[in-house]
């Protein structure tokens, strides 16, 4: 159940990011902040994500049930 919901929720976003994309394209010159700002957003995500997969500070906690 939660794992379909997941993949709502990311098909969602999907189709929303594609949207804003395409919007931005249309108003070309002024669309090319918009993009420039998802794309250093998108940036720093990943490298969060990345940094965040490859902590072992967050490891030694996992088996602790709140």
């Amino acid at each position: 159940m939660e794992k379909i919901a997941y993949v709502i929720l990311l098909g969602i976003v999907i189709l929303w990011l594609i949207a804003m994309i395409i919007g931005l394209l249309t108003i070309f010159p002024v669309g090319l902040i918009g993009l420039l700002v998802i794309l250093a957003f998108g940036l720093l995500f990943i490298k969060v994500f990345k940094e965040k997969k490859e902590s072992k500070e967050e490891e030694k906690y996992k088996d602790i049930r709140w």
